[in-house]
């Protein structure tokens, strides 16, 4: 019966452990915004790829997604 315990225990924590572990994909998901590409005169303008501003025909630049983190 003791060892029963022991092992059951033992198995519980390291399935915690494993799942506990495994959950960081979800969060990177969240956090990541629309759009890579932004207008320096309208910052709510995005897109994935480069191009040009539909409001004032600037180019769009890359975002920095340092200041994000």
């Amino acid at each position: 019966m003791k060892r029963a315990i022991i092992i059951f225990t033992l198995a519980g924590s390291l399935l915690t452990t494993f799942t506990a572990c495994n959950g960081n994909s979800a969060n990177k998901e969240i956090h990541k915004k629309k759009g890579r590409y932004t207008c320096t005169m309208h910052p709510n303008v995005s897109a994935d790829k480069p191009g040009l501003c539909p409001k004032c025909g600037m180019e769009l630049v890359e975002r920095d997604t340092t200041a994000d983190k």
